[in-house]
């Protein structure tokens, strides 16, 4: 196979997979089996490590594994990451549509209500449909580096598809539910059982 055959291959296996990813974990809507999607990626593993130089930043196979990082690097967010205060007051609620609506300079305004998650607030940056970093709020004016712990999250996609804008940034809300929680307490205790009993 020649170097452009195998280079096309590659960039159409990372597409493929990233797709799937998308469709399986997002949209909950498979369209390939286990089966097939661990075949695709085990040709893939194969042809990027014996053409390391033809991987990149959004092949799927640079899923991180959830490794502890002992350190972060500061990143700026390029607008402040503000956090919202409580009220329990009509009057409150009425002057920050008042301000709101300064800010941006319109008469009327929309707002959706719904349930806080208490989680992590995070801000997610795509260039060209890359995913470029992922940083925690901070101090609001810069926070964390927490890409490499934002790739162990499979729902979040390391390239984007459709119609997206050159530089894309997303904030959110991070956390995880009671359920998947206790599983993984389940798992650790199990582990450690099974290490005590070895010994």
């Amino acid at each position: 196979m020649s170097d452009n055959l195998i280079k096309k291959r590659i960039i159409e296996l990372q597409d493929l997979l990233n797709r799937y990813n998308y469709l399986y974990y997002v949209l909950d809507a498979p369209e390939v089996s286990d089966y097939e999607f661990d075949s695709l990626m085990s040709e893939l593993i194969k042809l990027e490590n014996q053409y390391p130089e033809l991987t990149n930043d959004f092949s799927p196979t640079n899923r991180v594994g959830g490794q502890p990082i002992d350190s972060f690097k500061t990143i700026p967010h390029k607008y402040p990451m503000l956090s919202l205060s409580n009220t329990y007051a009509k009057n409150e609620l009425e002057e920050f549509d008042t301000r709101v609506k300064k800010i941006l300079n319109i008469d009327s305004i929309d707002y959706t209500c719904e349930y806080k998650y208490d989680g992590v607030a995070i801000s997610i940056v795509y260039e060209n449909g890359i995913l470029k970093h992922g940083v925690t709020r901070g101090n609001g004016i810069a926070g964390d580096d927490v890409t490499n712990n934002i790739k162990t999250i499979k729902s979040i996609p390391l390239k984007l598809f459709g119609d997206y804008p050159k530089l894309f940034e997303i904030r959110g809300e991070i956390f995880i539910k009671k359920n998947n929680f206790k599983n993984i307490n389940y798992q650790i205790e199990k582990k450690k059982n099974k290490t005590i009993r070895r010994l």
